[in-house]
């Protein structure tokens, strides 16, 4: 694997842009994707019960083929009823049009304020924009990945070339964006962030069992603060451009696309919404490796252990009872947890027992660990040879600030 500097152009085919249509005060707020060819497509969804209209939209045309996305940042399109549903409907016809492409082509997606209505005068001026500033290289990949950006402080992109089999070069690249509301279970045919994957590989069967691989090992073991959005939706697209090959049982082109969505999911963590630590949470020793992801993401996923991590406290219980509300299998007489981070390293719980006392130096131990800005949980559970890992961020007094005044 050849991991480069690159966005959603780098493969064969691919073009994009980013405009500033008016949804926001001034910053980039459409963006538009576009496949020279049509494209095969796997896509994978919210499985919150309160859907935006742009979910319900493309969850109804069930494209097993696409050829452009328009999404939009700054309104969420969420709780909009039949207004939102037809306003939808009209992102994609007006991107069809404007590129000379079927309907059933273009998908459509959201980001923003929940339950507002959109301002479709000024986004029907953007998308004609949009498509005429289409391009490849640097400058597109970066207008289309700032443009899909909410509270977002820095843009997420990666890229990467895989050598097939044969010899078959093919560029595999995505865009996502997300630092709050972040807590995605997605699943495929049925996440806010939203995330596009694009390949100039051959897939020539159906890929849906693939791609719900790839979220079950990236975006749906990441959380910030444990909300599930509206709007979350992630789609991989594959034009074919790079050769007649098909990628499709090819383990290295797979360990690519999952690179990728690793490699994004991650980046969304890291500009979580006043995050100031970064947590990797490792299981071992688990009986498979649902048990084990259920473990992992049932402690990135609880406020306490963010809020004890945030503070540096050693609070090792908090991390205990997350585990036990997952749907691990495991007996805590055999349960092992250790924090470590570059180079240190203190076990905090071993044998059924606490290491750490209060004012004991497995105490001041645990809190140099927890001082730094990347922490690691290891937990080795004793029950198998199954692992698992997720990532979050601790929650700060920043992300109530964000929050409370994110609609003013």
């Amino acid at each position: 694997m050849d991991v480069f500097e690159g966005g959603v152009t780098s493969p064969k085919g691919f073009k994009a842009a980013g405009v500033y249509c008016g949804i926001k005060k001034e910053k980039l707020d459409l963006a538009v994707i576009y496949s020279e060819a049509p494209a095969r497509c796997a896509i994978a969804y919210t499985q919150n019960k309160v859907r935006a209209a742009p979910i319900e939209v493309m969850m109804a045309k069930n494209p097993k083929t696409l050829q452009a996305l328009v999404i939009n940042s700054g309104n969420a399109n969420a709780i909009t009823g039949s207004q939102g549903l037809y306003d939808a409907n009209q992102m994609v016809s007006l991107t069809a049009q404007s590129l000379g492409i079927k309907d059933t082509l273009v998908g459509v997606a959201s980001t923003g304020v929940i339950s507002r209505f959109l301002p479709m005068d000024k986004i029907s001026a953007g998308i004609p924009k949009a498509v005429l500033a289409l391009g490849k290289g640097p400058e597109s990949d970066d207008m289309a990945a700032r443009a899909i950006m909410t509270t977002d402080t820095v843009k997420k992109e990666a890229a990467c070339r895989v050598t097939l089999q044969d010899g078959t070069v093919v560029t595999i690249a995505g865009i996502t964006k997300g630092s709050g509301m972040i807590s995605p279970a997605m699943k495929v045919l049925h996440a806010t962030t939203l995330s596009f994957v694009v390949t100039d590989a051959k897939l020539v069967k159906s890929f849906n069992r693939h791609w719900q691989d790839m979220m079950d090992t990236s975006f749906n073991v990441i959380s910030v603060d444990g909300d599930q959005s509206t709007n979350d939706i992630s789609i991989f697209m594959a034009n074919g451009m790079a050769g007649k090959t098909p990628a499709d049982d090819d383990p290295a082109f797979w360990e690519g696309v999952r690179y990728i969505t690793q490699q994004l999911a991650k980046k969304v963590v890291i500009d979580g919404e006043g995050a100031t630590k970064l947590i990797e949470v490792y299981v071992h020793g688990a009986k498979n490796p649902v048990q084990a992801r259920s473990a992992a993401r049932a402690i990135i996923a609880s406020s306490l252990v963010k809020t004890a991590i945030f503070g540096a406290d050693p609070n090792f219980g908090r991390i205990l009872a997350a585990l036990g509300n997952s749907d691990a299998e495991f007996s805590l007489d055999k349960v092992k947890l250790v924090l470590r981070n570059n180079g240190d390293s203190v076990t905090l719980f071993e044998n059924g027992s606490p290491t750490l006392t209060q004012g004991s130096e497995v105490e001041t131990a645990a809190r140099k660990v927890l001082s730094h800005k990347k922490i690691i949980i290891d937990l080795d559970l004793a029950e198998g040879c199954s692992m698992g890992e997720a990532w979050g961020c601790d929650l700060s007094y920043d992300y109530v600030k964000i929050n409370a005044m994110y609609t003013t």
